[in-house]
């Protein structure tokens, strides 16, 4: 089969399409025959030598895919051949079939096309997990998600909007800011010319966010906590603005606050078997009705994996971008 490899580490040149063997079933597994895979910011990171697989999995990128299952393994129980799928990966998506663990497999949802179900995975269960089962956001708590028009961010204005929040965003663009507005967001904040501190505690009369989900860490880190509110939680999950940084404690006893970094690649797969579980019984529903949805900047086939890693990285997007197979 083609699939996207590493021969060395770099810059996106690299990304070379192969012949590689296929994948192998293996018990409690399915080998979905892919449509679409989604390309994510640890691709990137992977690409450059930073973000190795674990131990165990594909050592080619992509982390979430859409497609239709054509082998069924041993064990696997509730589907079948043929059916319509989209899946959370440790690695492989990036290739023409891939084999999914069971438990991380997803129907596609009711009024979403196949290819565009690709958009789906990674970002719901990050979002889920970190905002909803980790954070706790509650309605009518004040949520900031720091790159409100990244695929992050799209899914996390409308899923916590559906319940209720009050979303404030940063973005670096009226463009973008204009994006997260139509999906619902309430604060909007261009950080190239606005202090988001600032901006928080004037919307919410010195009170602060309740909770924050933040992608560039370091560099954000104080003002992170200087804008939270008491008891609030920062969720951290990405390092875009580095990865070493100066905790106030004194900030952090003050607001009884909660200083939380996660990941979702290297989770157990029983571990991830679980987020997607509870992303099927309360995400997908408000795709089905239509409250939710995918955000797709651009669908760019396989062979031109290296132009989509420039698009992700110049971060020019609007959601998500998709490789096609």
């Amino acid at each position: 089969m083609q699939a996207i490899t590493l021969p060395t580490f770099g810059d996106e040149d690299v990304l070379t399409l192969a012949e590689v063997p296929a994948p192998t079933l293996r018990e409690g597994e399915v080998i979905v025959d892919v449509a679409a895979a989604g390309v994510n910011r640890a691709d990137l990171l992977q690409r450059q030598g930073f973000y190795p697989p674990p131990r165990g999995e594909s050592e080619l990128p992509g982390l979430e895919v859409s497609g239709t299952i054509s082998q069924v393994g041993e064990g696997v129980e509730g589907w079948t051949v043929g059916d319509e799928v989209c899946a959370l990966l440790a690695g492989g998506g990036y290739a023409e079939q891939v084999a999914v663990p069971a438990g991380q497999l997803l129907p596609v949802p009711k009024g979403v096309d196949l290819v565009d179900a690709a958009a789906l995975p990674e970002v719901t269960c990050t979002v889920w997990s970190n905002v909803f089962l980790t954070a706790d956001l509650q309605p009518d708590d004040v949520f900031l998600v720091h790159g409100g028009s990244s695929g992050i961010g799209t899914m996390a204005i409308q899923l916590a909007k559906a319940i209720g929040a009050r979303v404030a965003v940063t973005a670096g663009s009226q463009a973008k800011l204009d994006a997260c507005r139509e999906l619902g967001a309430d604060i909007l904040i261009n950080y190239k010319e606005q202090d988001f501190v600032a901006e928080i505690a004037s919307a919410t009369g010195d009170s602060g966010a309740n909770v924050i989900l933040d992608v560039i860490g370091a560099k954000y880190l104080d003002r992170n906590l200087d804008a939270l509110a008491v008891n609030g939680r920062l969720v951290i999950i990405g390092m875009q603005g580095g990865i070493k940084g100066e905790l106030d404690i004194s900030k952090l006893l003050t607001k009884r606050a909660a200083v939380i970094a996660t990941s979702l690649r290297a989770r157990p797969r029983a571990e991830k078997a679980t987020i997607v579980a509870a992303v099927r019984e309360h995400v997908w529903p408000m795709i089905e009705t239509g409250g939710v949805h995918p955000v797709v900047h651009d669908r760019l086939p396989l062979a031109r994996v290296a132009d989509a890693h420039r698009l992700l990285d110049e971060s020019s997007h609007i959601g998500k971008v998709l490789l096609t197979v």
